[in-house]
């Protein structure tokens, strides 16, 4: 008998073979759809219906899929998600067009090219003393506005009982926050070079995004599935720093993060990191993950699935392992299945997988192929598997 969507990723999350593999398919920008190609799906799909965007944020360019859309995607999971303080929505609606996109952190988005934005303000590229972080103009954790919505979308959720929720409070990521607060070159100088001040805005950072999960928990941790975290600390040939530095100065921060949201909800911790992280992974379980997130398969040991479910499939499920660098943007529709039916067969064996693209389906992606992609995740993907 058919399992419900949200019995179908708890089976997962329980290294348990459900009905079929899970598809993970539009509920966070790590997992999600740009517009473009969300348009595309719609309309090869039949589906008139509005656009909008994940966090109500255009410049993001990632869609909040409707109904209809994520139910022909057979999405079985769907999001939980925060919003920008009031105030940062009210002046960034008021802005001169084309201006840059500046969130309550002071960061923010340039537009690059007529409707494609990407991180350009870094307030604090400049900064490299303690003094500095003391003085700078932190987010006010308490505004709840941030939260408007949250509740009734988690009790919907919960109380409808059809599908798994994925919670994804928007970048609280303390590595991905001091890149975006100094940009990525500076702060990766800054941790070899003024690691005391490195470290330090770390912690800041930290404090600030448990202060933000602390209200965003409150509100929704006893009825979510999921919750995602994470830090990308990989590119396609290896770490952006030594496996010694990471263990040094952000593991501590990733394992205190981790300890306190399990102390506010029972969900499953999902960690989004790109790149080759091969050489973490046992790092990433000892603290806590739960899934790891996307599974870059064009990257380095990353790509080695029958290594990654052999040594680490008993202790992390997979999420993601699509390849959105070559098969899916690139590949034709019969290459797409064909990758489908690799990825099932090699990390989808006793469960622990749920399907999805490596990181966003970007625009040069053509709906033919994220169709392609579901539809025969779902018609190859029950179990028993027959790979």
């Amino acid at each position: 008998m058919p399992l419900t969507p949200r019995e179908r990723v708890l089976a997962v999350l329980a290294h348990e073979e459900p009905d079929r593999v899970p598809i993970v398919l539009g509920p966070s920008n790590a997992t999600g759809i740009k517009m473009s190609t969300y348009r595309g799906v719609k309309r090869l799909a039949g589906i008139e219906a509005p656009d909008a965007y994940l966090y109500d944020w255009p410049e993001l360019g990632t869609a909040a899929p409707d109904e209809a859309t994520y139910q022909r995607l057979h999405a079985d999971v769907r999001g939980v998600l925060d919003r920008f303080p009031a105030a940062t929505r009210a002046r960034n609606a008021a802005r001169e067009p084309h201006s840059p996109f500046i969130d309550d952190w002071g960061s923010g988005q340039v537009e690059a090219s007529p409707g494609t934005w990407f991180p350009g303000v870094h307030p604090m590229a400049e900064a490299t003393t303690l003094d500095a972080i003391e003085a700078y103009p932190w987010p006010d954790v308490t505004d709840a506005t941030r939260f408007d919505g949250v509740r009734a979308e988690a009790e919907r959720l919960r109380n409808e009982n059809v599908y798994a929720s994925l919670a994804t409070p928007w970048l609280l990521f303390p590595l991905e926050r001091a890149f975006a607060m100094q940009g990525t070159d500076g702060f990766l100088l800054n941790l070899a070079a003024e690691p005391e001040f490195a470290e330090a805005l770390l912690w800041r950072i930290q404090g600030v995004c448990k202060g933000i999960m602390d209200g965003f928990l409150r509100e929704c941790g006893d009825l979510i599935d999921m919750i995602k975290i994470g830090d990308d600390l990989g590119s396609q040939v290896g770490l952006l720093m030594s496996p010694a530095m990471y263990r040094r100065m952000l593991k501590p921060i990733h394992a205190d993060y981790i300890a306190f949201i399990r102390e506010r909800t029972k969900a499953k911790v999902v960690f989004h990191t790109d790149g080759d992280v091969f050489d973490l992974l046992d790092d990433f379980i000892e603290i806590g993950v739960d899934v790891l997130n996307p599974v870059q398969a064009s990257a380095g040991g990353m790509s080695d699935f029958a290594g990654l479910k052999r040594r680490f499939g008993d202790r992390l499920v997979f999420c993601g392992a699509m390849d959105t660098h070559r098969v899916l943007p690139h590949g034709t529709p019969d290459e797409v299945r064909a990758e489908v039916r690799r990825v099932i067969d090699t990390l989808g064996p006793g469960g622990g997988l749920m399907l999805g693209a490596v990181h966003t389906v970007m625009g040069d992606v053509p709906p033919e192929n994220v169709l392609a992609m579901v539809d025969e995740a779902v018609s190859y993907g029950t179990y028993p598997l027959r790979g």
